[in-house]
């Protein structure tokens, strides 16, 4: 799974002990060689169906941007300026290496309290690979935080995959990764929040529904579909509503 550039067993239990903040700005510089980076045929997919479905955008902020997977993407989408938004410095440091662009600027930020200076100024946001970091009780705020940075019919688009059964082995080996943090988190200090099954593709909706979008689904077929016929991936487009129809 690792590349040989990639953290040692070490570095990784040295991260898992520490916050998702401190655990992140230790793991920054090897980020990319690991398999938690989103990979290239998800952002290809995603970019190519926006294209398709949307043409292109004004401005493009990255949620949770990490070492700048998605910013690439959001520049081609995006005719305006990009912004990555990320709680490690670490991170964010090496996303700022990787994109020297004066179209593009880097914002050190928590996404439950973005800052006011990014509200009502974008086109298009985006999310990949940081939803476990929330617990269920904390999506009604970050989603609220997205809307409001997003100009009226602004999109807020991320991949969600189908559920996985139980007769999956890997249904078994997440449910036992989130059963090991739920205990690691209950003995140990500072928490690192990270769970795989806490963000269905029901709630979801509902609170995004709640925060003022209205919400549709696009099948990514690049990634095929389920036995039972159901897309493996789909892309959520959460459209900001007018104000005057957007609830509280």
């Amino acid at each position: 799974m690792f590349t040989t550039h990639g953290p040692s067993v070490r570095e990784l239990a040295v991260q898992g002990l520490s916050s998702v903040e401190r655990g992140y700005d230790l793991l920054a510089p090897k980020f990319d060689h690991t398999p938690f980076r989103t990979p290239d045929r998800m952002l290809d997919a995603v970019e190519e169906t926006l294209a398709q479905r949307e043409g292109s955008f004004g401005a493009g902020l990255d949620v949770c941007c990490g070492t700048g997977a998605a910013i690439g993407m959001l520049r081609r989408l995006c005719r305006e300026r990009v912004t990555g938004v990320d709680l490690s410095t670490g991170m964010l440091a090496e996303a700022a290496r990787s994109y020297p662009d004066e179209r593009v600027d880097f914002v050190r930020a928590d996404a439950r309290a973005l800052p006011p200076a990014l509200g009502d100024s974008y086109d298009l946001a985006v999310s990949f690979g940081a939803f476990g970091h929330f617990l269920p009780a904390e999506r009604p705020t970050l989603f609220s935080q997205v809307h409001g940075a997003l100009r009226e019919g602004g999109v807020f688009a991320f991949p969600i995959g189908a559920p996985i059964p139980p007769s999956s082995p890997l249904w078994w080996a997440v449910a036992g990764f989130d059963a090991v943090m739920r205990v690691r988190n209950a003995v140990w200090r500072p928490p690192f929040v990270m769970y795989y099954r806490t963000f269905p593709l029901g709630g979801v909706r509902a609170d995004l529904r709640a925060a003022g979008f209205t919400v549709e689904t696009v099948p990514l077929e690049h990634f095929g579909r389920t036995p039972q016929g159901a897309p493996r991936w789909r892309l959520v487009l959460a459209r900001r509503r007018p104000s005057d129809t957007a609830r509280a």
